[in-house]
């Protein structure tokens, strides 16, 4: 009887060897091999009603073997497919910059940079529909941190369940989440929250956690790492769905922090083939907003010109189309300012426990 592990092997080996079967035969007709992929840039992103995501639209580019550069893709394509084909036979995993390096190997398919080996293992993403855990490959960055009343089972590499409660079991620095967080690997075992607060700085996680703020407020508390990994973006999107439980996105008043919130609930163009996989709808952006800056008379910092012209491309971006999203943007524009999460720190180390966050929560109906 077949397993289920070996059945999702054998499903992404199958998926594997169908880039390859395409291109020998448009090869043994007498055409060059080809690879059609979606277009990734911001034009061809469009709104799906049904699954509440931004994914990629019907606008596809061809890579094919009539030009040198293509005929290179293609090349490192397979071996690529042969080295994911490899780790998975031998049960081993590599990062992605070891796989960058492997590729010195590869005579003219050598990659010439990071993001070229990093661009071509999410192009095979979307050609076989699997995902880069399914290929063994993972990322250097860490995932995230999580401290709060929460537990997970987590398969360790001698193939044992262990438990894990993120409050009890950990020091301050909390749970780190693994880069593979799918049920085989890691369950969503019991929860006492009644939501998940996701936060852009170290500073102002360990400030919450400081102040007890995830047992005063019964909440989650994740620290996001700046720009969310994959899989701190779908533990979370999976805590919302297992669990039921509400995720606020808690960053720093500037456009890079926006997008931070934008790629949690609507998923980002690098990733868009994978969306209703990672993003998570129904988050909420808590602040710090323009409308803070002024309420609270927050130190701020002017806007540089990159600053500005990021806020422009946003007011085009699909997924700050919200009318919401155009006010706090144009009213940043107008006050020319941007501020961090530890401003609040003006009023004191305990405000932004015992007013701010009350406040903001209370008028996003999460109140405690």
């Amino acid at each position: 009887m077949t397993t289920e592990k070996s059945r999702a092997r054998d499903e992404v080996i199958d998926a594997l060897h169908g880039v390859v079967s395409e291109m020998h035969d448009k090869m043994m007709k007498g055409n060059p091999p080809t690879m059609t992929l979606p277009q990734r840039t911001k034009k061809n992103i469009g709104f799906d009603e049904k699954l509440g995501v931004y994914k990629y639209g019907k606008k596809t580019s061809v890579r094919d073997a009539t030009s040198l550069g293509s005929a290179r893709m293609l090349l490192r394509s397979l071996h690529i497919t042969e080295f994911i084909e490899e780790m998975i036979d031998n049960e081993k995993s590599s990062t992605l910059r070891e796989m960058y390096y492997i590729s010195e190997g590869w005579g003219h398919g050598k990659f010439h940079s990071q993001n070229e080996s990093n661009n071509l293992a999410e192009d095979l993403e979307i050609v076989t529909k699997c995902l880069r855990e399914d290929f063994k490959l993972r990322p250097e960055e860490d995932g995230a941190r999580i401290i709060g009343n929460v537990t997970f089972e987590e398969k360790n590499r001698k193939g044992d369940w262990m438990r894990i409660n993120s409050r009890d079991d950990v020091g301050d620095s909390g749970y780190g989440v693994p880069y593979n967080v799918e049920p085989e690997k890691l369950k969503l075992a019991e929860e006492d929250i009644d939501f998940v607060m996701a936060i852009e700085t170290g500073g102002m996680f360990d400030r919450l956690v400081e102040n007890g703020f995830d047992e005063e407020a019964r909440c989650a508390l994740v620290h996001l790492k700046g720009q969310p990994a994959r899989s701190t973006r779908r533990i979370m999107k999976r805590m919302n769905e297992e669990w039921g439980k509400p995720i606020v996105v808690f960053t720093d008043c500037d456009p890079w922090s926006f997008r931070i919130f934008a790629s949690i609930a609507y998923g980002a163009i690098k990733t868009a083939h994978i969306s209703e996989y990672l993003a998570t709808k129904e988050a909420t952006y808590l602040g710090i907003t323009a409308d803070d800056i002024l309420s609270y008379e927050l130190p701020s910092d002017d806007l540089s010109k990159q600053d500005l012209n990021a806020l422009d491309a946003e007011l085009s971006d699909p997924r700050f189309s919200d009318g919401w999203w155009q006010e706090q943007i144009n009213l940043m524009k107008e006050i020319g300012k941007k501020a961090e999460q530890q401003a609040l720190a003006k009023y004191g180390l305990d405000f932004v426990t015992d007013t701010y966050l009350p406040e903001k929560l209370s008028s996003i109906g999460v109140g405690y």
